[in-house]
């Protein structure tokens, strides 16, 4: 899905107050986190997921394949910390302008 960059400054409006649901560590995408991820986001449609791994490539390889296998948009991704947005497909609770 492509965004606009005033649905995409929409979306970090909303995801300004929201505290990280999910937290990635060290040993990186398993299938666990996966499914808790597609189980989350189903729910909330834009969540924040923070990475615990030192190494900036990693980190970044790891958001764009968990926004892949996810079927996610990344938003915005500052420090450890990954905004994503991926809307509902029955019923969409975040309206974009």
């Amino acid at each position: 899905m492509n965004l606009s960059e005033s649905q995409k400054k929409y979306l970090r409006g909303l995801g300004h107050q929201l505290k990280p649901v999910i937290t990635v560590g060290d040993t990186g995408l398993s299938g666990s986190v996966l499914r808790e991820f597609v189980s989350t986001i189903s729910h909330h449609e834009l969540i924040k997921v923070r990475f615990r791994v030192a190494d900036r490539e990693s980190r970044n390889a790891m958001i764009d394949e968990l926004c892949r296998q996810g079927s996610g948009n990344l938003i915005q991704r500052i420090g450890n910390v990954a905004l994503i947005y991926r809307p509902d497909s029955d019923e969409q609770r975040i309206r974009l302008p």
